[in-house]
This record gives structure tokens, C-alpha cells and sequence, in this order.
């Protein structure tokens, strides 16, 4: 029996956890006080986990430096001092590690952070150290509520709107590891954002928005940048919300601009005739997420001192400090990031080395106006690009109005005509995500506003039909329509059809259809015949599933189960009409969008 519903934050650079009793007519969303290590033996709670693995050594296991009141004999520590430790401890220290789950060109299985780190480091995998941060969320809850362990609770774990199916499921499978219930839901961090702004405006969110709007999401964290259309409509006599499209996966943010910081503040040494090695290097754009984070703030100093440790003989045991001003900082991301430019622009591609290092895939174009103007002219008409009615920003790198007011500028020189509007309301960027993400969890429960993000298309696997061969020409095909048109996220059903065989055991094609034109076409229909017009083929899926150890043959009668995840991915589950057995194919339904 769940008492709570908790939403996750697990963000690139600091990890939230919110939640609000699951019983009551309001949700009551608090954030969780998370118990960490901020120095060597002193813990202390703070609201967010900073998302850092410090990598220590066996004389810090003997030591307990790293011991927590739930956990001893520890050589890693997790959160604010881990994060602490980056500037000092670069080559020990995990970072972006939400960043690398969705690096393709990599085993995120394979232990390789930190990277670049020597041999004497005992590296781990981009999924352990999710699980590690997880860990800590879920050893901090237990703590506070005992009574209520959270793998009883009702739990919603975000993730970029743009993560690919692979990242996902990777997410997922650190979080199981981590002891989250097996039911938790995967929520698009965009769409948590503006559950918590429709969470702080109550019903006032009703007549601030009219059917036809069209809300923008600007979502910069720490690793990514994800852009989201949400439209307003009507069903019912009720205004409701549904989700128009996400943008692509950009590999642009926080991390990026601590970077340009660095770069920036190396200019400020060397004026004092200190020129950095790679190693204080690194410990500087670490030192710069910090003076990033204190400058960038509505109510942050004029200066911020930045330190790194000596390296050379006469420095060895001092350090060598700076102050980065505020006005230099905004002027480097302002200008780097956020860039005035055309509506026609778009993002540039520098010209591909032969040998890269197989590091994370960042944009080439760091300018996110660009990419923002990119997303609006595909998502617009052919002679017109999307002009959305009203913005709404998150991300923590927004606490610094300047750049809200940056973005708006160049939405107001795109539509002169119908400038977008700013959605005011949400103060909290730090913690909105988590917050969104418990009152999503709440709304499930209860019955509150939702953002629709039903199918725009139907879906129909590819059946080759039974019968004589011809030499030369392929068997027939048959069309299964297995998610109707419009079938809402999070939502399943059972296809109603006669068992379908399913091979397994070997490798096979697996073919899939869509169509945005026959929208009445209901789930167990059979086409036998159509035209180009009427189904599209997506890529076709080459898979070897598992073979069922109860069987000698690779043929398995199964019938079908479709889900749409609140992230838009299709499960087909093929469920074994003679045994327990299951299997789940899954693509994306909305890169068809």
C-alpha cells in the first residue's frame, strides 16, 4: 500500500527528490532533506544531490571518511563534497554520467569513468553510477520514512525529453538496481516543468491560456538542452493540454558553458603570468561550475574568487586565485549560448576529423537560439515557421533573468507581430522538475491536469502470410493494426487477434507500419492490401529474441499487448499463448512526428 507519491529529479549536475502524501483533494508537494557528505565525516542534508562520484582510495575505506549513518566502510562518496572534490580531484571524480547513458559510440556498461582518468583509478560505468546517485535518493528516503520504504510508493523518475529508447532503458535499469518499485514511470523532464508551473498557478492556469495556444518549453540543464511544444485544446467544454512535438537530442548545456567559464578564465591567469597545465585545467572548469552557479543567480555577487591548486615548484602547496566577474560570465554565456540570429539561421557543422576521440558527442554549434530556430521552422508550415504564444523557461542556468530576457529578444525580432509571451509563476527552477514530477504522480491518482500526448499516427506490424513458396518472389504480407490512431501515452491494451507465430531464438526482421491517414482503423484489423499513401514503413527492427527453454522449435504462437510509455515509445509485448513466456519489442512512435 503506497503512502506517497515522490518525483525524481535526476538531473546532470544535481539530483531532487519531491513528494506529497497520496491521500488528501490538493497535492502537498515538499522536497525530501537528502543527508550527504559535505566534508570528509560530517554529513549534513541539503536540498539537492549534487550528481558527483568522487572515486577514493583503500586508506580512505580504513579511514571512514566516506562512511554515511546508513552505510560504512565506503571508498566513493556521492553529493556535495564528491562535487567539492572535482576541482580538487578531477581525475577521481565522476561527472555527466546522465550524459554518457545516451552516448551510443560507447558500452555504457563498461567501467570508463572517470575519463581520461590513469590506471590507478578503479573506474565505473556510466549505469553504476547512476545507480549510485539512485542509491543515495533511495537510502535518504528509507531514512526518513521507514515506515514507508519508497519501493512501496508510487515513484515517477525523470528523464530528457529527448533521450532515445536505449538511454532509457538503461535509466531504468539503474534504477531497479537502486531499489525503485518495479511500476515507477519514466516522465519527460519538460512536461514535469510545466506540471509544477500548472502546480503553482492552480486554476489560474485556465485563464491565463486560450484553445489555439501554443506553449513553448525551453529546458537547458546540465548536460542537455530540450525543447517541447505543448498546445492548448478543448474537449468537453474543458481546456486540456497536449503535447506537439520534442525536440532533438541536444548534447548543449550547463557542462558546456562551464567550459566557455574556464576558457575565459584562463585569460584572467595568465594576465598574473600563470599559465595552467592540463590537469589544473580540468580542475578549473570544475572551480567555474561553481562560480557559474554562485554569479549566475538574481541575487549573486558582483565577483567570485576562483582557486586552483600550485603545480609548479614554486606554487607547490599554495594555490593561485582570481575573481570572475559577474558581468564576464553573463557577457560569456549570454553571447556563446544564447546568441541573437534569423529565424532562416541554423545551427553550423564544423568540419568532421577523420579520428575523434570516442568522448561525449557535444553540439558542434553551442548557440541554442540556433537550434531553437531550427526546432520552430520544422515543426511550422512549408512557407511559415511555428510561432509559439507563450515560453516558458527551466533550468537553473534561468535564475539569471538576463538570459530569459536574452531568448525573448530573439522570439520578438523572429515575431514581430505576436511576440511570445513569458509564463510567469515559476520561481523554484532548482527544484520545479522534481515537484512537477510529484504532481504528476499525484494526478495519475486523482484525477488532475494532464498533458496528453496521444499517437498522431496508427501502427500495424507486418505479418508474412502462410503458404506455398515461389522461387523469386517474397511471401505476402499483412498488415496488424496494433495501436489506433490517437491511443494516448500511458495507456495499453490487448490486441484482439488469432495467435501470431513469433521467432525466436535466431535473428529475424521485424517490419512496422504506420499510417496518419486511416485513423479508424481499431486495434486486431488486418489489412491485406494497401498503398504507399495509406502505410508508411518505418525502419524495420532485427532483433534475435531469447528462445523459450521449454521449447525445441524457434516457433512460438503469441498474442499481443501495446502500451505507449508517457515517453512515446511503443511496447509491443508478445505474450505466449501455451506458456508463460514474454517478449517486448519496442521503437519510437514519435520520430515519426
Amino acid at each position: 500500500m503506497s503512502d506517497f507519491v515522490v518525483g525524481i529529479d535526476l538531473g546532470t549536475t544535481n539530483s531532487v527528490v519531491a513528494y506529497a502524501p497520496l491521500a488528501g483533494d490538493v497535492a502537498n508537494v515538499s522536497l525530501l532533506p537528502i543527508p550527504q557528505l559535505v566534508a570528509p565525516s560530517t554529513v549534513e542534508s541539503r536540498d539537492s544531490l549534487p550528481s558527483f562520484v568522487t572515486l577514493g582510495t583503500a586508506n580512505d575505506r580504513s579511514a571512514g571518511v566516506y562512511d554515511l549513518p546508513w552505510a560504512t566502510d565506503r571508498d566513493f562518496a556521492v553529493g556535495e563534497l564528491a562535487r567539492r572534490q572535482s576541482a580538487e580531484l578531477p581525475d577521481r571524480t565522476v561527472t555527466a554520467a546522465k550524459s554518457w547513458l545516451c552516448h551510443s559510440r560507447v558500452d555504457r556498461h563498461q567501467a570508463l569513468l572517470p575519463w581520461g582518468a590513469g590506471d590507478e583509478v578503479g573506474k565505473i560505468s556510466p549505469v553504476s553510477a547512476t545507480r549510485r546517485y539512485l542509491e543515495h535518493l533511495v537510502a535518504a528516503w528509507n531514512a526518513a520514512f521507514p515506515q514507508s520504504p519508497l519501493a512501496r510508493q508510487k515513484v515517477v523518475l525523470t528523464v530528457p525529453a529527448s533521450f532515445d529508447a536505449s538511454a532509457r532503458e538503461l535509466t531504468r535499469e539503474a534504477a531497479m538496481q537502486a531499489g525503485l518499485p518495479a511500476d515507477f514511470i519514466l516522465l519527460e523532464e519538460p512536461q514535469a516543468a510545466l506540471y509544477a508551473w500548472l502546480t503553482a498557478m492552480g486554476e489560474r492556469w485556465r485563464k491565463l491560456l486560450k484553445v489555439g495556444e501554443t506553449l513553448l518549453v525551453v529546458d537547458v540543464g546540465g548536460g542537455t538542452t530540450d525543447l517541447t511544444l505543448v498546445e492548448v485544446k478543448e474537449e468537453d467544454g474543458e481546456l486540456m493540454l497536449e503535447r506537439l512535438a520534442v525536440g532533438n537530442h541536444l548534447l548543449v548545456g550547463g557542462d558546456n558553458m562551464d567550459l566557455a567559464l574556464a576558457y575565459a578564465v584562463v585569460g584572467l591567469f595568465a594576465k598574473k603570468g600563470v599559465n595552467l597545465d592540463p590537469w589544473q585545467s580540468v580542475s578549473l572548469w570544475h572551480a567555474c561550475r561553481t562560480a557559474k552557479e554562485t554569479l549566475l543567480t538574481a541575487d549573486g555577487p558582483k565577483k567570485h574568487p576562483i582557486s586552483v591548486l600550485g603545480r609548479g615548484s614554486k606554487l607547490i602547496g599554495g594555490t593561485v586565485t582570481v575573481d570572475l566577474e559577474r558581468d564576464l560570465a553573463l557577457r560569456t554565456v549570454s553571447d556563446g549560448f544564447f546568441p541573437g540570429c534569423g529565424l532562416d539561421d541554423r545551427p553550423s557543422r564544423n568540419r568532421v576529423s577523420g579520428f575523434q576521440e570516442i568522448g561525449l558527442p557535444y553540439e558542434a554549434d553551442t548557440a541554442i537560439t540556433r537550434h531553437l530556430a531550427a526546432f520552430l521552422r520544422h515543426h511550422g508550415t512549408e512557407d511559415q515557421s511555428l510561432c509559439p504564444t507563450h515560453v516558458l523557461f527551466n533550468g537553473g542556468v534561468f535564475q539569471a533573468t538576463e538570459l530569459q530576457s536574452r531568448i525573448l529578444d530573439v522570439l520578438k525580432d523572429w515575431f514581430p507581430d505576436s511576440p511570445p509571451q513569458p509564463l510567469e509563476g515559476l520561481h523554484d527552477l532548482d527544484h520545479a522538475v522534481a515537484r512537477g514530477a510529484a504532481y504528476y504522480a499525484w494526478a495519475k491518482e486523482h484525477g488532475g491536469v494532464r498533458i496528453r500526448g496521444g499517437t498522431a499516427r496508427g501502427y500495424y506490424i507486418g505479418i508474412e502470410t502462410a503458404g506455398l513458396a515461389i522461387p523469386g518472389a517474397p511471401r505476402p504480407l499483412r498488415a496488424l493494426c496494433v495501436v489506433p490512431h490517437g491511443m494516448e501515452e500511458g495507456t495499453e491494451l490487448d490486441v484482439p487477434a488469432e495467435p501470431i507465430g513469433l521467432i525466436v531464438g535466431q535473428p529475424a526482421q521485424f517490419r512496422f507500419f504506420s499510417s496518419s491517414i486511416r485513423k479508424d482503423d481499431q486495434p486486431g484489423v488486418r489489412l491485406s492490401a494497401w498503398n504507399e499513401e495509406e502505410l508508411e514503413e518505418t525502419a524495420p527492427l532485427e532483433a534475435t529474441l531469447p528462445p523459450d527453454d521449454t521449447l525445441e522449435e524457434h516457433y512460438v504462437p503469441v498474442r499481443f499487448q501495446a502500451r505507449i510509455t508517457e515517453l512515446g515509445v511503443l511496447e509491443l509485448w508478445c505474450a505466449n499463448v501455451r506458456g508463460p513466456g514474454r517478449w517486448k519489442l519496442e521503437f519510437s512512435v514519435r520520430d515519426d512526428e
